[in-house]
């Protein structure tokens, strides 16, 4: 196996333990490595849903055990996401346009693993079914175009109206990401996208990590040093997409 390769797995590995940690499949982290060793979009698209779809199903099984999930949160957002992001995976964008936009969308995981984890919510807020729909809808049609499951964006609103504490975020975010991941590859599908050995290995690597990073971090683990530097990790790729 080449050195490169190998590499690429490792690191591969440890994005999928941190984001399932906090209950997200990955896929900004997933795009952001394959952008950092020159993936080209037409394949970082599927790759990411697939090892989304795994990651997070795992996630969100370990969150629920923990009776973090919460149904009244999640129906109303998964009632518009994920018809939208079937939506948003049938677009097809231009690939610079696309690195473009991805590289903005990977300043909201670097916030929210240096900053929204400090985050304590004292007192929940009512929350609106109406802003659920509409965040749903919006935040579905961009996981279906960027291929992502959207959890990155859910959490911090999430946090910051008030809505959830950190495991219910994690916890619901788990399932969207799921269910967003799979309308989003679903309508990729219709576009005629082929799967590659190389994509189900990467499966594997990803599933084992998020096993892991879902068991820790349902279990209130510390991993503040491992997220200062996958949000390392995450600026060298912003940077590489943004001004390359």
């Amino acid at each position: 196996m080449e050195t490169t390769s190998l590499l690429f797995m490792l690191i591969l590995f440890g994005v999928a333990f941190l984001y399932s940690s906090v209950g997200h499949g990955g896929a900004s982290g997933y795009l952001a490595l394959m952008a950092i060793f020159s993936f080209a979009p037409a394949f970082m698209k599927p790759t990411a849903l697939m090892l989304n779809i795994f990651v997070s199903a795992i996630a969100f099984i370990q969150f629920y055990r923990g009776k973090h999930f919460q149904w009244k949160l999640f129906l109303p957002l998964a009632l518009t996401s994920v018809p939208a992001a079937f939506i948003g995976g049938l677009l097809v964008i231009d690939g610079n346009i696309y690195k473009q936009i991805l590289g903005f969308l990977l300043l909201l995981p670097i916030a929210r693993f240096l900053f929204f984890n400090k985050i304590k919510v004292e007192e929940k807020k009512p929350y609106s079914n109406i802003g659920l729909l509409l965040m749903g809808a919006g935040i579905g049609l961009l996981s279906g175009m960027i291929g992502i499951g959207g959890g990155i964006v859910l959490a911090p609103i999430l946090l910051l109206l008030h809505w959830a504490d950190q495991k219910q975020t994690a916890a619901i975010c788990a399932l969207f990401i799921f269910v967003n991941s799979a309308s989003g590859l679903a309508g990729q599908l219709t576009k005629g996208i082929s799967f590659t050995p190389e994509m189900f290995s990467y499966v594997l690597i990803a599933a084992m990590g998020g096993t892991l990073g879902a068991y820790y971090g349902s279990l209130r683990f510390n991993q503040q040093v491992l997220k200062h530097i996958l949000a390392s990790v995450l600026m060298i790729a912003c940077a590489k997409l943004l001004l390359v």
